[in-house]
């Protein structure tokens, strides 16, 4: 096979692998959605004992069925690919070598076969092959309100951190081992199941004093449960606030474009500069 006809095939098999828009690439990604959901439900009733028992070969062979398809599909996404090593590192070429990995593990690891499930993660490409653009560009201005705010959610976390050392070390001074806070790790676990309003059980204050501190910190969980919200619920405010006060395309009048667009998403018209607002 000489070179030309090499690189034919790749280019018939890019489009095929990594394309939705021909007839050939849609099916291909509509039959691989079909066996990731089938893989996932393999793996989801084999963790049922009961199922287990009875159907066990037919899991395994199952399983053995899918991950072979999922390695040859990896292998022809790198030989298909202009950029193999970009693919290899990108997200989803992560996720599918994550998808396989697990059942080859599983010949040394018992269990790990169970971490097959992060295949669920493929379902995501969903999106790209039933066009479903407006839920992309969502997850898009969620991620960027996300980013926003992680500097703000960091120092928080940091803060509320520092509270639950200096509350959990009161408890284990006010209560003692006799109430089963039995070191200071252990009073901080309290802190924490209590402060976020999780509130297992397994450990409770038992002096007048200590039910009080958990009364505080009971009342204040509430309140730090919702600053986090706040602040993503702000930059996601900010972000949509940019994205409609936008420049109006010149040509056809169309608005919404991104503050970095440079040219229409409609009419592909230039669109006016963006410095100064």
């Amino acid at each position: 096979m000489d070179h030309q006809k090499v690189k034919t095939l790749r280019q018939k098999l890019y489009t095929i692998v990594f394309e939705a828009e021909t007839v050939e690439g849609r099916t291909f990604d509509i039959i691989l959605l079909f066996l990731i959901a089938l893989s996932v439900l393999v793996v989801s009733l084999e963790s049922v004992v009961s199922l287990r028992k009875m159907y066990l070969p037919l899991f395994q062979a199952a399983e053995w069925t899918f991950t072979i398809l999922f390695t040859i599909e990896y292998l022809l996404r790198i030989y298909s690919s202009p950029r193999p090593l970009r693919y290899i590192f990108s997200f989803f070429g992560i996720v599918d070598l994550m998808s396989i990995i697990p059942t080859y593990l599983s010949l040394f690891i018992l269990g790990s076969q169970y971490l097959l499930v992060i295949r669920v993660l493929r379902l995501l490409r969903a999106a790209r092959i039933f066009k479903l653009t407006s839920f992309v560009n969502e997850g898009h201005m969620l991620s960027r309100a996300l980013r926003a705010s992680l500097n703000k959610i960091v120092v928080f976390i940091g803060v509320v951190l520092m509270m639950v050392v200096v509350i959990g070390s009161m408890m284990y001074v006010i209560e003692g081992a006799a109430s089963g806070f039995t070191s200071i790790p252990t009073g901080i676990y309290w802190a924490i199941v209590t402060l976020t309003t999780v509130g297992y059980g397994d450990i409770a204050p038992a002096t007048g004093l200590g039910q009080v501190l958990a009364s505080c910190v009971m009342i204040m969980g509430y309140g730090i449960i919702a600053v986090p919200t706040g602040i993503v619920t702000v930059e996601l405010s900010n972000i949509e606030r940019q994205s409609l006060n936008t420049r109006v395309c010149p040509n056809c009048h169309k608005e919404g474009h991104a503050p970095e667009a440079n040219f229409c998403s409609n009419c592909g018209f230039a669109l006016p500069s963006n410095h100064g607002t």
